[in-house]
């Protein structure tokens, strides 16, 4: 398993931005796809963004392509999710959650096996 700290969410104005970091230790870290989760109150936790290794590719939430941008750095075993043009229904906590073996489409929770303490993001309108 990879251990996973998330950082960087906070309180902002609609249409703003926010970068949120995932900071993962454990050596299968670079072989693992990443995601992005989000979770808000009273809702289901949902899918936001992914990312594989090797020949990157990326998938993202309808509701947030073209703002949100995910990505990563093997070497300092870390994920990124850069989130612009924040809107209030984007407030929930974030969660990092990491597939070291294949359990299904990186689109859905249960295809993960790590996932971080969750960090809250905030949109203000």
């Amino acid at each position: 398993q990879v251990q996973l700290v998330e950082s960087g969410g906070g309180l902002v104005q609609a249409g703003g931005s926010l970068s949120l970091s995932c900071a993962a230790s454990g050596r299968t870290f670079s072989s693992a796809v990443m995601g992005w989760f989000r979770q808000a109150p009273g809702k289901e936790r949902e899918f936001v963004a992914a990312i594989t290794f090797g020949l990157t590719r990326y998938r993202y939430a309808d509701s947030v392509k073209g703002r949100f941008t995910i990505s990563r750095d093997n070497a300092k075993n870390t994920v990124h999710l850069q989130m612009n043009s924040l809107k209030p229904e984007d407030t929930a906590v974030y969660y990092c959650a990491a597939q070291t073996y294949y359990k299904g489409s990186p689109d859905t929770r249960d295809a993960y096996d790590s996932w971080g303490q969750g960090t809250q993001v905030t949109v203000s309108s």
